[in-house]
Protein backbone atom coordinates (compact mmCIF):
# COMPACT_ATOMS: atom_id res chain seq x y z
CA UNK A 1 0.00 0.00 0.00
CA UNK A 2 1.43 3.39 -0.88
CA UNK A 3 2.23 5.44 2.22
CA UNK A 4 0.87 8.52 0.44
CA UNK A 5 -2.58 6.88 0.40
CA UNK A 6 -2.41 6.18 4.12
CA UNK A 7 -1.09 9.68 4.81
CA UNK A 8 -3.88 11.26 2.77
CA UNK A 9 -6.53 9.17 4.53
CA UNK A 10 -5.04 9.99 7.94
CA UNK A 11 -5.19 13.70 7.19
CA UNK A 12 -8.74 13.45 5.85
CA UNK A 13 -9.81 11.44 8.90
CA UNK A 14 -8.28 14.01 11.27
CA UNK A 15 -10.13 16.72 9.32
CA UNK A 16 -13.41 14.99 10.18
CA UNK A 17 -14.03 12.75 7.16
CA UNK A 18 -15.61 9.58 8.63
CA UNK A 19 -15.38 7.77 5.29
CA UNK A 20 -11.60 8.22 5.36
CA UNK A 21 -11.47 6.16 8.57
CA UNK A 22 -13.46 3.39 6.89
CA UNK A 23 -10.99 3.36 3.98
CA UNK A 24 -7.99 3.62 6.28
CA UNK A 25 -8.91 0.75 8.59
CA UNK A 26 -8.29 -2.15 6.17
CA UNK A 27 -5.05 -0.51 4.99
CA UNK A 28 -3.46 -0.42 8.46
CA UNK A 29 -5.29 -3.18 10.32
CA UNK A 30 -3.16 -6.06 9.00
CA UNK A 31 0.06 -4.24 9.92
CA UNK A 32 -1.28 -3.50 13.40
CA UNK A 33 -2.36 -7.15 13.76
CA UNK A 34 1.13 -8.33 12.77
CA UNK A 35 2.72 -5.96 15.29
CA UNK A 36 0.35 -7.15 18.04
CA UNK A 37 1.02 -10.82 17.22
CA UNK A 38 4.78 -10.19 17.36
CA UNK A 39 4.47 -8.61 20.78
CA UNK A 40 2.37 -11.47 22.15
CA UNK A 41 4.46 -14.29 20.70
CA UNK A 42 6.54 -14.58 23.88
CA UNK A 43 3.56 -14.87 26.21
CA UNK A 44 2.92 -17.90 28.39
CA UNK A 45 0.54 -20.59 27.14
CA UNK A 46 -3.08 -19.83 27.92
CA UNK A 47 -2.53 -16.08 28.04
CA UNK A 48 -5.92 -14.41 27.77
CA UNK A 49 -4.92 -11.37 25.73
CA UNK A 50 -4.95 -12.27 22.04
CA UNK A 51 -3.46 -10.34 19.13
CA UNK A 52 -6.88 -9.49 17.72
CA UNK A 53 -8.03 -8.08 21.06
CA UNK A 54 -4.79 -6.10 21.41
CA UNK A 55 -5.04 -4.59 17.93
CA UNK A 56 -8.75 -3.87 18.38
CA UNK A 57 -8.08 -2.07 21.65
CA UNK A 58 -5.18 -0.14 20.12
CA UNK A 59 -7.21 0.81 17.07
CA UNK A 60 -10.17 1.83 19.22
CA UNK A 61 -7.97 4.08 21.34
CA UNK A 62 -6.30 5.50 18.24
CA UNK A 63 -9.61 6.20 16.52
CA UNK A 64 -11.13 7.84 19.61
CA UNK A 65 -8.16 10.06 20.37
CA UNK A 66 -7.56 13.53 19.04
CA UNK A 67 -4.32 12.59 17.33
CA UNK A 68 -2.37 15.04 15.23
CA UNK A 69 -1.03 12.36 12.89
CA UNK A 70 1.13 13.70 10.09
CA UNK A 71 1.87 10.56 8.04
CA UNK A 72 1.98 6.76 7.97
CA UNK A 73 5.23 6.52 9.96
CA UNK A 74 3.88 8.84 12.62
CA UNK A 75 0.65 6.80 12.84
CA UNK A 76 2.58 3.57 13.44
CA UNK A 77 4.83 5.31 15.98
CA UNK A 78 1.73 6.34 17.92
CA UNK A 79 0.32 2.81 17.52
CA UNK A 80 3.52 1.33 18.98
CA UNK A 81 3.21 3.56 22.03
CA UNK A 82 -0.44 2.60 22.37
CA UNK A 83 0.41 -1.10 22.25
CA UNK A 84 3.08 -0.57 24.91
CA UNK A 85 0.54 1.16 27.16
CA UNK A 86 -2.11 -1.50 26.65
CA UNK A 87 0.29 -4.36 27.39
CA UNK A 88 1.67 -2.59 30.44
CA UNK A 89 -1.80 -1.70 31.73
CA UNK A 90 -2.92 -5.28 31.16
CA UNK A 91 0.07 -6.67 33.07
CA UNK A 92 -0.47 -4.28 35.96
CA UNK A 93 -4.21 -5.01 36.07
CA UNK A 94 -3.53 -8.74 36.32
CA UNK A 95 -2.13 -8.07 39.79
CA UNK A 96 1.44 -8.45 38.72
CA UNK A 97 4.24 -7.31 40.95
CA UNK A 98 7.64 -6.08 39.88
CA UNK A 99 9.36 -9.39 40.65
CA UNK A 100 7.75 -12.80 40.66
CA UNK A 101 4.04 -13.37 40.80
CA UNK A 102 2.08 -14.57 37.81
CA UNK A 103 3.55 -11.95 35.49
CA UNK A 104 3.36 -12.72 31.78
CA UNK A 105 6.85 -12.80 30.34
CA UNK A 106 8.15 -11.69 26.96
CA UNK A 107 11.28 -13.09 25.44
CA UNK A 108 13.22 -10.33 23.76
CA UNK A 109 14.93 -11.75 20.69
CA UNK A 110 18.66 -11.32 20.26
CA UNK A 111 18.13 -9.18 17.19
CA UNK A 112 15.95 -6.84 19.25
CA UNK A 113 18.09 -6.63 22.38
CA UNK A 114 21.82 -7.18 22.84
CA UNK A 115 21.21 -10.56 24.49
CA UNK A 116 18.15 -12.75 24.87
CA UNK A 117 16.46 -11.86 28.13
CA UNK A 118 13.24 -13.18 29.62
CA UNK A 119 11.58 -10.10 31.08
CA UNK A 120 8.13 -9.15 32.24
CA UNK A 121 6.32 -6.34 30.49
CA UNK A 122 6.23 -4.11 33.58
CA UNK A 123 10.00 -4.38 34.03
CA UNK A 124 10.45 -3.53 30.36
CA UNK A 125 8.15 -0.53 30.68
CA UNK A 126 9.99 0.66 33.79
CA UNK A 127 13.35 0.28 32.05
CA UNK A 128 12.16 2.20 28.97
CA UNK A 129 10.85 4.97 31.23
CA UNK A 130 14.19 5.09 33.02
CA UNK A 131 16.03 5.28 29.69
CA UNK A 132 13.69 8.09 28.61
CA UNK A 133 14.66 10.05 31.73
CA UNK A 134 18.18 10.49 30.43
CA UNK A 135 17.74 9.99 26.67
CA UNK A 136 14.23 10.25 25.27
CA UNK A 137 15.24 9.61 21.66
CA UNK A 138 16.98 6.32 22.44
CA UNK A 139 13.94 5.22 24.43
CA UNK A 140 11.63 6.20 21.57
CA UNK A 141 13.76 4.32 19.05
CA UNK A 142 13.78 1.15 21.15
CA UNK A 143 10.04 1.45 21.75
CA UNK A 144 9.28 1.88 18.05
CA UNK A 145 11.53 -1.02 17.14
CA UNK A 146 10.25 -3.43 19.79
CA UNK A 147 6.60 -2.46 20.18
CA UNK A 148 6.05 -1.08 16.70
CA UNK A 149 8.14 -3.54 14.73
CA UNK A 150 9.30 -0.59 12.65
CA UNK A 151 12.31 -0.69 10.36
CA UNK A 152 15.22 1.69 10.76
CA UNK A 153 13.94 3.80 7.86
CA UNK A 154 10.42 3.95 9.33
CA UNK A 155 11.78 4.96 12.74
CA UNK A 156 14.01 7.57 11.10
CA UNK A 157 11.01 9.03 9.26
CA UNK A 158 8.83 9.02 12.38
CA UNK A 159 11.46 10.78 14.51
CA UNK A 160 13.01 13.01 11.86
CA UNK A 161 16.52 11.57 12.18
CA UNK A 162 18.77 9.60 9.84
CA UNK A 163 18.82 5.82 9.60
CA UNK A 164 22.44 5.92 10.77
CA UNK A 165 21.33 7.72 13.93
CA UNK A 166 18.63 5.09 14.47
CA UNK A 167 21.21 2.33 14.06
CA UNK A 168 23.66 3.95 16.49
CA UNK A 169 21.02 4.82 19.08
CA UNK A 170 19.35 1.42 18.84
CA UNK A 171 22.63 -0.42 19.40
CA UNK A 172 23.25 1.71 22.49
CA UNK A 173 19.67 1.31 23.75
CA UNK A 174 19.75 -2.49 23.33
CA UNK A 175 23.00 -2.76 25.25
CA UNK A 176 21.74 -0.39 27.94
CA UNK A 177 18.46 -2.31 28.25
CA UNK A 178 20.18 -5.69 28.48
CA UNK A 179 22.45 -4.31 31.22
CA UNK A 180 19.54 -2.68 33.06
CA UNK A 181 17.40 -5.81 32.99
CA UNK A 182 20.31 -8.02 34.01
CA UNK A 183 20.96 -5.76 37.03
CA UNK A 184 17.32 -6.02 38.12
Amino acid sequence: MPSSTVTTLLRDWRAGDAEALEELTPLVYDDLRRIAADRLRGERAGHTLQATALVNEAFLRLSEGQLAVSDRAHFFAIAARMIRRILTDYARARGSIKRGGNMPHHTLDEDRVASAVDVDIVELDDALSKLADFDQRKSDILELHYYGGMTYDEIAAALGVSSATVDRDLRFAKAWLAHELRDD
